[in-house]
């Protein structure tokens, strides 16, 4: 295509400034317009504008000089968009690149698909770039994904550069677990990539990638009965507070043990009745029906923002046994924030409770009561492991839980007794007459 020479020649529009100089073009059928200067003229008395006398100072410019900067403008502006479709034909030619598939993803994933705040900072986090500072801390992302792969065009990338990846991801030292969610999530995002009304990518290479071993999960460790009250009497206690230097007002000491009553209360809610951190610091006074003897969890706390829907995106009903009832009916009879919008569980002001800052006064108060370092998350695995320790079936802990799939619950099987799986056999096996006891006539 020739170099574009306009026949039209520079008018002049009106300003708030006065009057200015413009070029008006046309390339491959789209209008084209730019500024060319403050215009050397004056009005004609007719609507029209006439040359001025003189030379043109140097903020401004005469129609001569107009035109001269119209024609230096429409070649600049015909080599950039050659430059452009240059660029666009490759594109299209080599296809586009992971960085682009990748941040559609994870865009699909937030509009469409409604993620998790958590899971999407965490997604976030394995394709950030490299050097992009972290959410917390002063740290630099490494960006090892994007930095191997952001700029290659995804239908180029074989299985062989993601196991490289991968192989210098593991170099790091990290679990195999976080170069199995690494290489899950580049799955991810081929496979969404390959769908036929987004970028139809021909295969996903990412599959034939090796998965790492991962080492068995370790038994569940949880607390018992007792445990789990010696913990809520040292939070009640205030053992989790830093000694004060100076001694705090009548009001002050009230609010202190206000808020560390309501923090023992809590540890009992979440071992005796399963609720995660994030749907603990969520649940609402109208979530609590202590006629029906239930819990309505509909709500929690993903990444600090409250979601209206839970981990399994579905609200669950979890019977309330007598030992978190009693609980939650003694926070019932505090003299504020008890109506049916107020957390159960707030801060002085009424306000939903810092999950970070709970679980640190969990952490304190564990280790003053001398308890196993267990996670807070450990509260719900001590709920499950005693109910199935006390003989409940894994479809009624399945739905208490929450779990969408029974294989999650099976694993608090460990908590059951040996012994009484023992008796159960020697009776299936006994077959219509119960074997004797082992040692009798």
């Amino acid at each position: 295509m020739p170099t574009p020479n306009p026949t039209t020649r520079p008018f002049v529009r009106e300003r708030a400034t006065g009057p200015y100089w413009y070029g008006k073009w046309s390339r491959n059928g789209k209008p084209v317009v730019r500024a060319l200067g403050r215009a050397w003229v004056e009005s004609d008395g007719g609507g029209g504008w006439r040359r001025r006398r003189g030379r043109p100072p140097d903020n401004c410019v005469s129609e001569a000089q107009a035109a001269a900067r119209m024609l230096m403008l429409v070649r600049e502006h015909d080599v950039d968009q050659k430059l452009l479709e240059q660029d666009a034909e490759e594109r299209v030619r080599r296809g586009v690149t992971f960085r682009e598939v990748a941040v559609a993803y994870l865009e699909w994933l937030e509009r469409v698909k409604g993620a998790k705040p958590s899971t999407l900072r965490d997604h976030r986090s394995v394709l950030s770039e490299p050097g992009r500072p972290h959410r917390r801390g002063a740290g630099l992302s490494p960006g090892r994904v994007m930095a191997a792969l952001g700029d290659r065009p995804a239908r180029e990338i074989t299985t062989r550069e993601i196991e490289v990846l991968l192989t210098s991801i593991a170099a790091t030292g990290v679990a195999p677990r976080t170069v199995n969610k690494a290489r899950a999530l580049i799955c991810s995002v081929f496979n969404y990539g390959m769908r036929p009304s987004v970028f139809g990518l021909a295969e996903n290479p990412g599959r034939f990638a090796d998965r790492r071993a991962e080492p068995q999960q370790a038994t569940l460790a949880f607390y018992s009965t007792e445990q789990v009250e010696a913990l809520a009497r040292s939070l009640a206690a205030g053992t989790h507070r830093e000694p004060s230097p100076r001694q705090v007002g009548a009001e002050e000491s009230e609010a202190r043990a206000g808020e560390d009553a309501q923090d023992g209360e809590l540890v009992r809610v979440a071992a005796y009745a399963g609720l995660r951190r994030g749907e603990l610091v969520a649940l609402r006074w109208r979530d609590v029906d202590f006629a029906g003897r239930k819990l309505i969890v509909r709500r929690a706390v993903s990444g600090d923002i409250e979601v209206s829907s839970t981990k399994s995106r579905r609200a669950r009903q979890v019977p309330m046994p007598d030992q978190a009832a009693a609980a939650l009916d003694r926070l019932s009879r505090r003299d504020e924030f008890t109506s049916s919008d107020d957390y159960v569980f707030a801060n002085r002001v009424g306000r939903r409770l810092d999950g970070s800052a709970l679980r640190r006064r969990f952490e304190r108060a564990r280790g003053a009561a001398g308890l196993e370092p267990l996670r807070f998350h450990d509260l719900r695995h001590t709920y499950g492991s005693l109910l199935v320790a006390g003989g409940i079936d894994l479809a009624s802990v399945k739905a208490a839980m929450g779990h969408s799939q029974i294989v999650t619950t099976e694993r608090y099987l460990h908590a059951r007794p040996a012994g009484e799986l023992a008796d159960r056999f020697t009776i299936a096996l006994a077959g219509s007459e119960p074997a004797l006891p082992v040692g009798t006539a």
